[in-house]
């Protein structure tokens, strides 16, 4: 069963910054060369009801390449290097069609 696996994040630069646009396109290189991953997007918040500012979606065939993708090195150091000192806040969703 498909699994739409999707972060809503705020990070520690300023909106249209140099750094941000930095994050988001290492973000979208690093995390597009994971095999599995599918329907890579990255989605920016429009309303005032929350201060997480963008999203990442992208979807995997099965639970298997879910878990591919959590332990794959790109992953794992991407999360290490760039998103634990450069994000601020997040939460994370995973979905299956109901």
């Amino acid at each position: 069963m498909p699994i739409q696996h999707t972060v809503v994040f705020r990070l520690t630069h300023a909106a249209g910054s140099p750094e941000e646009t930095a994050f988001l396109a290492d973000a979208r290189a690093a995390l597009t060369s994971i095999p599995g991953v599918e329907d890579f997007r990255i989605n920016r918040q429009v309303s005032a009801k929350s201060e997480l500012a963008h999203q990442f979606s992208m979807v995997f065939a099965d639970d298997a390449a879910y878990q591919a993708y959590n332990d794959h090195p790109t992953h794992v150091a991407f999360v290490a290097e760039r998103w634990v000192p450069e994000v601020a806040e997040f939460q994370e969703y995973d979905f299956v069609e109901a």
